[in-house]
């Protein structure tokens, strides 16, 4: 299998594609604009403490308060706020209030914690992002700071070592376990991750003190700084799939940009030095997504309908809440039994949706409305297909098996913007519905107001406006529906175009006194 990483940089936007026998797998896109902030670090302020709904609110300078629920709050989160006031610690009351909340799911015990009880307005406290903001929610943050590298992640204050699920060599597994007990300082913990596996010690312990002087970096700044604070700007997109991505199965880095070439490069050098001969700079005037095949397998992550192999269909929709998926046969009937059909159908859904939610980057809740099927057999095959599918996904899935009405809830880590958020706007004109108003039901609103003003008002002059793509549709020209509208209700009316206005609305004014008497 031939594995590429292809980089389109401009002085904009970066897209990075990684394929895999020239098919589509991953795709990126970083916005200098508006950059991911997942595993920045924040010196904030606690705003709001709710025990009501089990979280508390914090300001790290943006727009809405960082939501901090009660579940995020680590058991290393007492060490870290002595931290902020004093350089030692009691080793023997870390050790007393130690306690893994990852290995624990009843969440209520951290009610008990001495963390949550003395959460304060007005506290200072350190914060990491886990979750992007969502329309109008801030970003979720947690205590449990940590530091990914390379190799490992850093834990401070913390006690455990762990090695990625995905090393499954038990002798590998008990090497770098004990590769990390001597090389971890006390007061710290280590996770080793997957692209670990078989790494000499000298490169993890490297990668390990880069961590260590990051982590000075950031309790010196913590205690000078004025909250709110970001004291650590994780690595950009791009940054973090070389960092994270490119290992030795990959052939090749295609970039074509000098300056993005040469910060890779550096970047490589940093992390990976052997590797740096698979960073090539792409120099043909071709762009070098049309020459990969990119730009039209890329497209298909913003259609609704994507289509499936045997003639099916998937329909994607965004909701508030959640992603729906909705599964169609099309026109397959290729067996005589339509059980086999559905089967088939379904089968390729479930290769394609996990594709698919890896392309666009969904996360949260997804629920999928597959073909039903009767034989409970076949409904296994869908999940194992789907269980098989998910296991090249980075980000951590969980699904329930097919229910009786065909349905299938997923939950995906949601980590960065998905891709329609990092690529499109929501439409001025319809707000993200897809729909406007119907011109019938248009010229309804604007005469059922129109009766009203005139029987509960002597003014006979007034304004309208309306978005331009209405006054098309309208036909508000001077012989057309505005002279009917006059001589109708015996009244002077004047219409102009507003930008401003959502299409599918109108408003009204006054023009004796210009002011706005929509709600008459």
């Amino acid at each position: 299998m031939v594995k590429e990483i292809i980089i389109n940089s401009t002085s904009d936007q970066t897209r990075v594609a990684i394929t895999e026998d020239g098919k589509l797998v991953d795709f990126f896109v970083d916005n200098p604009g508006n950059r991911r902030m997942v595993g920045d670090i924040y010196l904030g302020k606690i705003a709001r403490v709710l025990p009501g709904i089990r979280a508390a609110f914090v300001d790290i300078g943006m727009k809405h308060d960082a939501f901090l629920h009660f579940s995020d709050i680590g058991e290393r989160t007492k060490q870290l706020q002595e931290m902020l006031e004093e350089d030692d610690f009691d080793d023997e009351e870390q050790d007393e209030n130690h306690h893994s909340l990852s290995n624990d799911n009843n969440h209520e015990e951290i009610f008990t914690q001495p963390a949550y009880k003395n959460l304060k307005k007005g506290q200072n406290i350190l914060v990491q992002i886990t979750k992007e903001p969502v329309a109008n929610k801030g970003v979720r943050v947690t205590t449990s700071i940590s530091l990914a590298g390379r190799f490992c992640v850093l834990l401070p204050y913390d006690n455990k070592i762990g090695i990625s699920r995905k090393i499954v060599d038990f002798k590998e597994r008990k090497r770098l376990k004990l590769i990390a007990r001597s090389i971890i300082p006390p007061k710290y913990g280590l996770i080793i991750r997957t692209v670990a596996k078989d790494q000499p010690e000298d490169l993890l312990k490297e990668d390990l003190n880069q961590l260590l002087k990051v982590w000075n970096r950031i309790q010196s700044a913590a205690k000078t700084e004025e909250p709110p604070a970001l004291l650590h700007q994780d690595l950009s997109v791009t940054e973090s799939v070389i960092r994270d991505l490119l290992t030795p199965d990959v052939s090749k880095v295609f970039i074509d940009s000098k300056k993005a070439y040469k910060q890779i490069k550096q970047l490589v050098q940093d992390f990976q030095p052997e590797l740096l001969d698979k960073i090539e700079l792409y120099k043909s005037s071709k762009p070098i997504f049309e020459t990969f095949n990119i730009d039209q397998q890329a497209k298909i992550l913003f259609d609704r309908k994507v289509p499936l192999p045997s003639g099916g269909y998937l329909i994607i929709d965004h909701t508030e809440t959640m992603v729906v998926i909705d599964v169609n046969t099309g026109r397959y009937a290729k067996n005589t039994e339509q059980e086999l059909n559905s089967l088939k159908t379904d089968l390729e859904a479930a290769r394609e949706i996990a594709r698919q939610l890896r392309l666009r980057d969904i996360g949260g809740i997804i629920v999928v409305d597959f073909i039903d099927l009767e034989d409970e057999k076949n409904k296994k095959k869908v999940y194992d297909e789907l269980k098989k599918e998910f296991k090249k996904d980075r980000a951590k899935v969980s699904f329930l098996p097919m229910s009786d009405f065909g349905l299938v809830e997923i939950t995906r880590q949601r980590i960065g913007h998905n891709i329609m958020q990092a690529m499109k706007d929501l439409c001025p004109v319809c707000g993200g519905s897809g729909y406007v108003t119907k011109e019938t039901h248009l010229k309804y609103d604007i005469e059922e107001w129109l009766k009203r003003f005139r029987q509960n008002s002597n003014e006979r002059s007034i304004l309208i406006k309306c978005h331009p793509s209405d006054f098309q549709r309208l036909k508000f020209s001077k012989f057309g529906y505005l002279t009917k509208l006059q001589l109708k209700y015996l009244m002077r009316i004047k219409v102009e175009t507003d930008e401003s206005i959502p299409a599918g609305q109108v408003k009204f004014f006054s023009r004796k006194t210009k002011e706005d008497i929509t709600n008459f």
